[in-house]
């Protein structure tokens, strides 16, 4: 037997509840070993100690007035007898969180990358210049949009929309020029 296995069962050898067999091997490692030897005989002699105090007498009316203090603390709920633990995280919580925290910020750093234009970039000059309107191809589509009738015939027609609106503001600009 080792001092581990001795140690594991001890309370049971101290109560006299082991097998018999089990018993003499703790009675054999008891003379082998020193160490578990004087834990044992340390153990004994404080039980001993525990065991030849004389016992607790409570006063005639210690039971009255335990039962008047109690009646003026009033009734206790179960939820009051238990304390609130406080929240320790674990280690796995808490790697978690960090690496969730290191997730977002790569990711935030790694989106400017899309988003920030590169500094060497020099775009060319914006020329402006007068041109004279294209005229519509199609009527209704003029008619359609601001008499409020269904939107398909615009929707038809939708590739012309742009050029006749850009056309109409350079019409107008130009106009303010002159």
């Amino acid at each position: 037997m080792d001092c581990r296995a001795f140690r594991d069962k001890h309370v049971a050898f101290v109560d006299d509840l082991l097998p018999a067999v089990e018993m003499d091997a703790m009675q054999d490692h008891l003379t082998v070993c020193s160490r578990c030897s004087h834990q044992d005989t340390a153990i004994r002699r404080s039980l001993m100690i525990v065991r030849s105090l004389p016992s607790i007498e409570p006063s005639p009316d210690f039971v009255a007035r335990l039962n008047a203090r109690l009646e003026e603390m009033g009734p206790v709920s179960r939820v009051d007898l238990v304390a609130p633990r406080p929240y320790l995280p674990s280690v796995g919580a808490f790697a978690a969180l960090a690496a969730g925290v290191a997730a977002v910020a790569y990711m935030a750093i790694e989106t400017t990358r899309y988003f920030t234009p590169p500094q060497d970039t020099h775009l060319a000059p914006a020329v402006a210049s007068a041109f004279e309107p294209v005229p519509i191809a199609n009527a209704a589509f003029v008619a359609s949009v601001p008499t409020g009738m269904p939107v398909w015939p615009a929707v038809l027609m939708v590739g012309q929309a742009p050029i006749h609106f850009a056309n109409m503001e350079f019409r107008d600009a130009v106009e303010t020029i002159r």
